[in-house]
């Protein structure tokens, strides 16, 4: 199962993303995204194929996040970068377009074309303006989670 999984996963199988290879590690690599939000946006995603971050191993975690450490150096300096947006999408419903787990890297700066107001509402969920919650329901709902902890 595990195996046609993976050939039917674009970054496994094609041959074009493969040679897009920025650096790599034992288990991780980071190749730019073939639609991105602005110059320098790149994707780090685990070797093996798997769709949700909870999927991987300590050390697939590790390998990641020793490349995003290397990785956003190289794009300070290659684009002068200011700060990074990053991001990951879990399932059809959230966005997510290659069962293959990646995290977004976009590097920023001042007048760069990507979002440029960073408000979540606006490319997460619901925009426009809303009312704050009241707390009692924000403590109701904490409730609620941490009963299932």
């Amino acid at each position: 199962m595990e195996k046609n999984v993976k050939n039917s996963c674009v970054y496994c199988s094609n041959i074009e993303i493969k040679k897009r290879t920025i650096i790599e590690n034992y288990l991780a690599w980071v190749f730019p995204t073939n639609i991105p939000i602005v110059p320098g946006h790149i994707l780090i995603a685990p070797k093996r194929c798997v769709a949700k971050y909870e999927d991987l191993t300590a050390e697939e975690k590790e390998s990641i996040e020793e490349l995003r450490l290397k990785i956003i150096k190289a794009l300070k300096k290659a684009f002068k970068a200011e700060g990074f947006n990053y991001a990951w999408n879990e399932n059809k419903i959230a966005g997510q377009s290659v069962p293959h787990f990646h995290l977004h890297v976009l590097p920023r700066k001042e007048g760069d074309e990507g979002i440029t107001e960073y408000e979540p509402r606006k490319f997460l969920y619901r925009p426009g303006s809303r009312e704050a919650t009241p707390e009692k329901e924000l403590q109701e709902i904490s409730e609620i989670i941490k009963k299932f902890i």
